[in-house]
């Protein structure tokens, strides 16, 4: 699962009190309803909790399937930050994987 080895592009920036969260996340996101070359299932591999943090304190939490589309990206919007605040984002997938990055809000 090298996948998930690479980190998510995560682009934080303020607006007056609005800070729009753009992330780019890296994982294949499997179904489980795909058949390989020799006709077996694809195995269901995805993205199933995303959780964003603003400063430690959780703005965002949601929960996927394996209807959400490969690489997926995930915007929104969080008000009362300001630059030079971080904002960390957490996905955890349905085989235990998971992965956490860091943004500087600018």
């Amino acid at each position: 699962m090298a996948e998930t080895a690479r980190p998510m592009r995560i682009r934080a920036q303020a607006v007056g009190d609005k800070t729009t969260v753009r992330v780019l996340m890296n994982h294949e996101m499997e179904s489980g309803q795909r058949k390989d070359t020799a006709g077996q299932l694809i195995a269901a591999w995805f993205i199933q909790e995303v959780e964003a943090q603003l400063n430690g304190k959780v703005v965002l939490t949601a929960e996927w399937g394996g209807a959400v589309a490969k690489h997926p990206f995930l915007q929104f919007s969080v008000r009362g930050a300001k630059a030079g605040d971080t904002i960390t984002i957490t996905w955890r997938d349905n085989m235990g994987d998971s992965r956490t990055d860091q943004a500087t809000v600018s």
